[in-house]
């Protein structure tokens, strides 16, 4: 669940990391500052999974990638403009020289710093399936990674009945091309083609 603050000028990103409330999460939805609810616990199981399994793939490779706990990805157009928070952010450590916003703010603004990011569905599912995927494709992000492992998104994204799924988006021509996964099936990435991870794997984290 988000919950926008009460009225209040449409900020720009540096604006709203220079003013955006401390003790909480909050990201830029194209002006407006959003609080973010505290996740459940199965959200944060599910998360610390990720990372943990994920953290140990790209160490194996000998990759030069870090995941941080709080930082921000952030992107701004004549269209629109957000700050958000992922779940789940890998960052390649050798292009955050390139960052203006890092240092200051823990914020990344170019792609070449994402090789993979991840949102863990909640109750505001409309955000990670179309607004989040919108926004993270206009901005380059090469994969983004769907985990509803509650089964909440639409019936027209995850069947009916609904069921716990996992859509992996990469991009290809600017465009995502959506894969779903479920039960057994292994996680095809290209971020990292070796990962022998199973969807059902990281359905059964959030238990």
């Amino acid at each position: 669940m988000t919950q926008a603050l009460p009225k209040q000028k449409l900020l720009t990103i540096q604006e709203f990391l220079e003013q955006k409330p401390e003790g909480s999460r909050y990201e830029l939805h194209n002006g407006v500052i959003i609080k973010m609810a505290q996740p459940s616990g199965k959200h944060e199981n599910t998360t610390g999974f990720l990372g943990v399994q994920i953290g140990i793939e790209f160490t194996r490779l000998n990759l030069a990638y870090n995941i941080p706990k709080t930082a921000l990805v952030a992107f701004s157009d004549e269209e629109s403009s957000f700050t958000y928070c992922p779940d789940v952010l890998i960052l390649n450590r050798t292009n955050l020289k390139n960052e203006e916003l890092w240092e200051k703010y823990s914020t990344v603004q170019q792609p070449e710093s994402i090789p993979l990011v991840i949102e863990v569905v909640s109750t505001n599912w409309r955000d990670d399936y179309y607004k989040k995927f919108a926004d993270y494709e206009k901005m380059g992000i090469p994969e983004y990674w769907i985990i509803d492992y509650a089964g909440l998104g639409g019936r027209d994204l995850i069947g009916n009945p609904k069921q716990p799924s996992i859509f992996v988006c990469v991009l290809v021509d600017g465009e995502y091309a959506k894969t779903l996964f479920r039960g057994n099936d292994r996680i095809i990435s290209s971020a990292f083609p070796e990962l022998n991870l199973t969807a059902q794997q990281i359905f059964d984290s959030a238990l």
